[in-house]
């Protein structure tokens, strides 16, 4: 449960009641459906997961990105992403409405966090529920390849010599 959310001047803090893995979240409705996140606080990969399984699916295919500690040959601090005009949101839903035309799938999940990233935070999951593998595994690699090609947000990436800013 998040007991409370705020901004520190820095970076968005989320503070989380403790709970043991396997403990049931008490209010939170499994099997959802389709849920679409921008988020300043951690992603947690089997709350994603909790939203878009369903008893008439045989799989959940599941991608988690972390931002990772180099990239174009140098070193990564940090990498930080904003969503100045708050459009994202609206993108991911397209992205996502575009993989539940192409495949056979029950639910999907897209859920992106901003602000400031250290190495080895998630920014990204995805979650795909789908009667077969093979139909999950595509809307997967779909929708992981169209967020990466339309980056639905501003990416500044801190190397330690270097500042690059994408849109």
């Amino acid at each position: 449960m998040l007991i409370k959310s705020y901004w520190d001047g820095e970076e968005s803090v989320c503070i989380h009641e403790p709970r043991p893995y396997h403990t049931a979240i008490p209010g939170f409705v499994y099997g959802v459906g389709d849920m679409i996140e921008i988020t300043e606080c951690p992603l947690s990969p089997q709350r994603v997961i909790a939203k878009v399984r369903s008893s008439d699916c045989g799989c959940v295919v599941t991608y988690i990105g972390l931002i990772r500690d180099y990239s174009e040959g140098k070193p990564v601090l940090s990498v930080e992403y904003r969503d100045p005009n708050e459009e994202a949101k609206a993108q991911l839903q397209k992205i996502a409405n575009e993989a539940k035309q192409q495949w056979p799938i029950s639910n999907i999940a897209i859920c992106h966090r901003i602000g400031k990233l250290s190495v080895g935070e998630i920014n990204l999951v995805i979650a795909v529920a789908s009667a077969h593998r093979n139909e999950g595994f595509n809307a997967c690699q779909y929708t992981v390849d169209q967020f990466k090609q339309r980056l639905p947000t501003k990416k500044k990436e801190i190397y330690q010599d270097i500042v690059i800013i994408r849109s």
